[in-house]
C-alpha cells in the first residue's frame, strides 16, 4: 500500500511538472526601447520659418525648446449677437483665448557662471525680424561696445527680461519673442505693430552693481533711442553728459509690454 501511494505521488508531480513545461510563457507587455526617455524629452517648439537673411545656426544645435508659455483667457462673455454679424466675431474682438511662448535655442553653451535673478548683464546682441531685417545691433553701433541692463528689473521688453534664464556666461542663444512679450501691438521706430523679434544674445558677463562704463554715460551700450527693443536709460544711473547721448522717450518707455 505504501509503495502505491509512493508511485502514485511520483506519477502526479511528474504530470505537473510536464504540463507546467508545456504551457505558454506568460506575456510580457511590450515596452518600447526608448519609450521613458521619448515621454520625457521635451518636444521642440513650433517657431515661425525666418527669412534667409537671417544667418543660419551652426548643423547640429538643438531645436527650439519654450522657456515658458502664457495662455490667456478673456472673461468677457459675448451674447445676444446679431446673425447678421460675422462668425470671425470674437477673433475681431479679440475675445478668443490665445496662447504663446517664449522660445529659445542654446547655438553655444557657456562654461562660465550661471546667469543669477537680479544682477546686471553685460552682452552683445542683434535683433531681427522674421522676415530679415535687421532692425539693430551692439555690434553696428559706432562704439560697439556691448550692452549692459538690469536682468528682471522691467527695464527692457518682457522676453529679454525673462528669456536669459538657464544660460551661463559665455554662452550664445536666440531668443524668439512674440508681439504679446516685445512691443504689443505698437509700433516701435523701425519695427512695426505686432511683430515677433529673433534676438541672437551672447551673454559675456554678469555683476551686483552696473559696470563703471555705464553708468558714467547713462546710455548702457550706446543705443540709439527709438529704433531698439529696450529702454536705455536707468533711472538709478542718471548721465553725467546729457547731451552727448540720447535719452529714452516716453514713446518708447510706453511702447514697452
Amino acid at each position: 500500500m505504501k509503495l502505491t501511494s509512493s508511485l502514485l505521488f511520483a506519477f502526479v508531480a511528474l504530470a505537473l511538472t510536464a504540463a507546467k513545461a508545456q504551457a505558454p510563457a506568460t506575456a510580457k507587455p511590450h515596452t518600447a526601447p526608448h519609450a521613458t526617455a521619448a515621454s520625457s524629452h521635451p518636444l521642440c517648439a513650433k517657431v515661425p520659418e525666418l527669412s534667409a537673411q537671417i544667418p543660419a545656426l551652426p548643423p547640429g544645435t538643438p531645436c527650439a525648446r519654450s522657456l515658458y508659455t502664457i495662455t490667456t483667457n478673456p472673461s468677457v462673455k459675448l451674447s445676444d449677437v446679431s446673425p447678421l454679424e460675422s462668425p470671425t466675431l470674437r477673433t475681431t474682438l479679440g475675445v478668443e483665448p490665445t496662447s504663446f511662448s517664449l522660445d529659445y535655442i542654446d547655438t553655444k553653451i557657456g562654461t562660465g557662471e550661471i546667469a543669477a535673478p537680479h544682477k546686471w548683464y553685460t552682452v552683445h546682441y542683434t535683433g531681427y525680424l522674421v522676415d530679415g531685417t535687421k532692425f539693430d545691433s551692439s555690434y553696428d553701433h559706432p562704439d560697439k561696445l556691448p550692452f549692459v541692463f538690469p536682468y528682471g528689473q522691467h527695464q527692457v521688453v518682457l522676453g529679454w527680461d525673462t528669456g536669459l534664464d538657464g544660460m551661463r556666461v559665455g554662452g550664445k542663444r536666440r531668443l524668439f519673442i512674440p508681439w504679446q512679450l516685445a512691443y504689443g501691438p505698437n509700433a516701435h521706430g523701425n519695427i512695426p505693430p505686432k511683430s515677433e523679434l529673433i534676438f541672437d544674445i551672447e551673454l559675456i558677463g554678469q555683476s551686483d552693481k552696473a559696470p563703471a562704463s555705464a553708468a558714467s554715460t547713462g546710455n548702457p551700450g550706446g543705443m540709439a533711442g527709438g529704433s531698439i527693443p529696450v529702454v536705455t536709460v536707468h533711472p538709478a544711473t542718471p548721465a553725467k553728459t546729457p547731451s552727448a547721448e540720447p535719452t529714452a522717450t516716453p514713446s518708447a518707455t510706453a511702447a514697452k509690454p
